[in-house]
C-alpha cells in the first residue's frame, strides 16, 4: 500500500543551525559541526519557520515511510552531538590475566595487550572526532567521547569486538572490554 504523503516535524533548539542542500545535512552548534549525506533516500525537506523543519515522503511504501522517522532521529542525534556531545565508558573485565590498555597518538589509537595472556598486541584506530582516555577516577575504565554518536558508538563496538574470546566456552571466559555506561558529556 502506498502512502500519499507522510510528514514529520523537527524542532531545532536555540544556538543550533541546520542547513540542508541537496539532501546533505550540516548541523552547527556550540561544540562544532557535523555533516551527514542523505542522498540515498528520497525525502523532501521544508523549512516551516526559523526553528522547525518538515520532512516529507510522497508516495512511499511502508519501509520508505519508516525511514522518515529514522532520518528525523539521525538529525536529532546530530543536534544533541553539537550541543551536549556523547560519552561512552568501557570497563575491562578479566578473571586471571590483567588486560593492559594504552592510548597512543593523542587519543586516536588504542593498544590492548595481555588479553587472556596472549602475546598478540591488538590495535584499534578510533574514528574521526572521537577521543579516548583512560579514566583517572575509576580503575580499569576507558572513556570515549565525541560529537558524533555514530563514530563514538562504532569505536566502542570495535574495541569490544577485537576482544572477543575464540575457541573457548564464552559462558566461562567472560573476559573482554565492555560498554558500561552511555551518556552525554554535558548533562543538564
Amino acid at each position: 500500500m502506498k502512502y500519499i504523503q507522510s510528514d514529520e516535524n523537527l524542532e531545532i533548539p536555540e544556538g543550533v543551525t541546520v542547513s540542508i542542500k541537496s539532501r546533505i545535512v550540516v548541523v552547527t552548534g556550540p561544540r562544532g559541526t557535523l555533516t551527514k549525506n542523505l542522498r540515498h533516500i528520497n525525502l523532501a525537506f521544508t523549512k516551516i519557520s526559523s526553528n522547525v523543519i518538515k520532512l516529507t515522503v510522497h508516495h512511499g511504501d511502508r519501509k520508505h515511510v519508516a525511514a522518515l522517522r529514522t532520518i528525523k532521529t539521525l538529525i536529532k542525534n546530530m543536534i544533541t552531538g553539537v550541543t551536549k556531545g556523547y560519552k561512552y565508558k568501557m570497563r575491562y573485565v578479566y578473571a586471571h590475566f590483567p588486560i593492559n590498555v594504552n592510548v597512543l597518538n593523542e587519543g586516536t589509537l588504542v593498544e590492548i595487550r595481555n588479553f587472556l595472556g596472549e602475546k598478540r598486541v591488538r590495535q584499534i584506530s578510533v574514528l574521526e572526532g572521537v577521543s579516548v582516555e583512560v579514566s583517572s577516577t575509576q580503575k580499569d575504565e576507558l572513556v570515549l567521547s565525541g560529537n558524533s554518536l555514530e563514530n563514538v558508538s562504532q569505536s566502542a563496538a570495535d574495541i569490544q569486538q577485537i576482544c572477543r574470546v575464540r575457541n573457548k566456552d564464552i559462558r566461562k571466559f567472560l573476559d573482554g572490554i565492555y560498554v558500561s555506561e552511555r551518556g552525554n558529556i554535558e548533562t543538564e
